[in-house]
């Protein structure tokens, strides 16, 4: 199957099953995550962040609420509507293998459960662009449910079930610098762990 053919089948998947989506995931805590991009930011400033898969605009909702100027982005077209009906902000319906992102843009980006459905022989270019619409210095913040490198197809959605090794070395490649990692939910044994967070820096190279 070629790649476009992935994205499209789980971007149908996800517009098949949007309101109980959005009813099911209304009320997950994910102040962990948020707090973990925000910390590595300016404090006390309005910050420009791209919510990267926000689906139907939870989070964009509460980085407003915090004061910030989010911008979502989002495969699936009911997610984009209902993002800008529930959050009141702009957000792009862009295919995640597809990106039309500006240069130096963003001061961060939030991709919560979102970069685990980038195939593997797309990502490095997907986040060498990630890279470039960050600002110098801009940061980073992923959560990815967590595996030893599996990939294919969970029912009708496609997904990359990364370690910390693996997605380590993808990132470094891309231009990144890790600021931490952890796994959620918090508190935990780790096999009740599904999920890796990770935080990161955009290296700025200096021209010598």
């Amino acid at each position: 199957m070629s790649q476009p053919d992935i994205s499209a089948r789980t971007i149908a998947h996800y517009g098949r099953n949007a309101a109980g989506f959005r009813e099911n995931t209304r009320d997950h805590d994910v102040s962990q995550n948020i707090d973990a991009l925000l910390r590595h930011l300016p404090a006390h400033e309005a910050l420009t962040i791209l919510d990267f898969g926000c689906g139907p605009g939870r989070d964009l909702a509460t980085l407003k609420a915090l004061g910030h100027r989010p911008i979502g982005l989002d495969g699936t077209a009911q997610f984009v509507e209902m993002a800008r009906q529930d959050s009141g902000c702009e957000v792009w319906q862009q295919d995640f293998l597809a990106l039309n992102l500006p240069a130096a843009h963003f001061d961060g980006i939030y991709a919560n459960a979102s970069l685990f459905h980038v195939p593997s022989t797309e990502l490095p270019r997907v986040l060498h662009e990630l890279h470039a619409t960050l600002k110098p210095e801009g940061v980073l913040f992923s959560s990815n449910p967590r595996g030893a490198g599996q990939e294919g197809w969970q029912g009708e959605r496609y997904g990359v079930w990364h370690d910390i090794e693996s997605w380590h070395r993808y990132l470094t490649a891309a231009g990144f610098i890790e600021l931490e990692h952890y796994y959620r939910p918090a508190g935990l044994p780790r096999d009740q762990q599904p999920w890796l967070a990770s935080v990161w820096r955009k290296v700025v190279r200096k021209a010598f």
